[in-house]
């Protein structure tokens, strides 16, 4: 067969049986196994684009509410008066870090009948814990449905894989039955087992970027929130806010 009259086989094959490439059809004429498969990749994408819609938005509180309270603590004369005022920001970790070492300073002044913002070297030790321990509770709140977008990163185009094996599978047992192995005959078969590996690959690329871009984010307000909490406990050993 000359190269124009393969040219002349594949469009005659392409245009008898269009309507049989198309998605819906595909989808469609598919195995149950194969449909299966497809509506499980269906609801990890639904599930993957709301987590890093929701994701994206808590970072964005965050990021935000951390330059407003950054902003208001370093311009207010007094821990008294910062910790009054970090109560509006409910969405920033580092006023969450805040919050609770300066909770602990009160803890500690009551129960020795004092006040102030000063504190001894055991009671410094109490509020590092104290910050380091709310920092790790911010970092695991940050992370809470990484996982699951990871799992999704890489289960998704393993999944489509399956379904496309199973769909060639089930061309090779059409040819075997209808006895003739032509590009008419196979094509179709071919193309709707490829369309799991695309839906894999639909899955996993938002989610694998979104993750890797999550992670760095996560890695930088933990550094901020140490950052802080190393100011704030140098504040606390100084016994004033200004100096």
């Amino acid at each position: 067969m000359d190269m124009g009259s393969a040219y002349l086989f594949l469009a005659e094959a392409a245009g008898g049986h269009g309507h049989e490439t198309d998605i819906i059809s595909l989808i469609g004429r598919a195995s149950l196994v194969a449909k299966l498969v497809l509506l499980i990749l269906v609801i990890m994408t639904v599930v993957a684009l709301a987590l890093i819609i929701s994701k994206y938005l808590q970072f964005r509180r965050a990021m935000d509410q951390n330059r407003q309270f950054l902003n208001v603590f370093w311009n207010e004369k007094s821990v008294e008066e910062a910790f009054s005022k970090s109560e509006r920001f409910v969405k920033s970790p580092i006023a969450a870090v805040f919050k609770s070492g300066a909770r602990e300073i009160k803890k500690l002044a009551n129960a020795k009948g004092e006040s102030g913002w000063s504190v001894d070297e055991h009671g410094l030790a109490n509020v590092a814990r104290s910050l380091a321990r709310t920092s790790n509770t911010e970092v695991a709140s940050l992370e809470k449905y990484l996982g699951a977008l990871a799992i999704m990163a890489s289960a998704g185009p393993f999944i489509g894989l399956f379904g496309t094996v199973w769909g060639i599978m089930v061309s090779f047992q059409d040819i075997a039955s209808q006895g003739q192995a032509t590009l008419a005959t196979v094509a179709p078969g071919i193309a709707e087992a490829l369309v799991a590996t695309a839906a894999g690959l639909f899955v996993a690329i938002p989610a694998v970027v979104a993750y890797n871009m999550f992670a760095g984010r996560v890695k930088r307000q933990a550094i901020d929130m140490d950052g802080f909490s190393q100011d704030f406990l140098n504040i606390v050993q100084r016994g004033t806010h200004g100096d």
